[in-house]
């Protein structure tokens, strides 16, 4: 589960506070593992400062606390303030922007050239995967795998997303697949054809940002036809 932590501080030495960010990041560098920070200065007060820090999991984010660095700018950091900074530390229950990211990421990964990376990135173990295509739905890594890997050996293909809603646990994602046939695919030898195709697909994320499930929709008949194995 992604973990922010938010550090509340007053200061009349703003600059000096900022410096003392870059320098943060500059001796942890290579070992720090914060993947995002924010520092907002507030509208109505000048010396209220919030540092926003976003952690992968709190177990990492405590990793980062005790590194002999990060324990010697916080006692700077306590000389620079007015008062004791407080924080606050919280668990990530939603997070539409990761969500979308990781959906993305599972396009780029299914089109990479050279093996198949590790599905895990974007999949929770036991995804579910509804596509009306096939007779029964893959479920499981390994299921995925299987489907994926009929895929990217029957064609070359590149996916781009033209579109991307999101909301709760879910985001639709509207997208184009431009593809050569190179090998054969579902008894159809190589053609040779540049084929494009448009589709959605629907994922379902737990909190963590995995990918739960997934609803397709796109025309796999008119795919079939541009292959010749059906009359258009």
């Amino acid at each position: 589960m992604t973990f922010v932590q938010i550090i509340d501080c007053k200061t009349q030495r703003f600059d000096d506070m900022n410096r003392l960010m870059d320098k943060w990041v500059e001796q942890t560098k290579g070992k720090r593992t914060a993947t995002h920070s924010i520092l907002a200065k507030d509208r109505s007060d000048t010396s209220h400062f919030v540092e926003i820090v976003e952690f992968p999991s709190y177990d990492v984010a405590m990793r980062n606390s005790q590194l002999p660095e990060t324990d010697r700018i916080f006692q700077e950091m306590v000389a620079l303030c007015d008062e004791m900074p407080t924080f606050t530390d919280l668990d990530v229950v939603r997070d539409e922007q990761l969500y979308k990211a990781t959906a993305r990421r599972f396009f780029e990964l299914a089109a990479a050239e050279g093996e198949l990376g590790p599905l895990d990135e974007v999949f929770a173990e036991g995804y579910h995967d509804h596509d009306p295509t096939n007779p029964q739905d893959a479920i499981g890594m390994d299921a995925v795998r299987r489907e994926l890997d009929e895929w990217r050996g029957g064609f070359r293909f590149t996916f781009t997303v033209d579109d991307q809603i999101a909301e709760g646990d879910r985001v639709c994602t509207r997208w184009t697949w431009n593809a050569t046939h190179t090998g054969e695919f579902m008894g159809i030898e190589a053609t040779g054809r540049e084929i494009s195709m448009t589709g959605t697909v629907i994922h379902r994320f737990r909190d963590d940002g995995k990918i739960v499930e997934g609803w397709w929709q796109y025309d796999q008949l008119g795919l079939m036809g541009r292959l010749g194995a059906v009359e258009a």
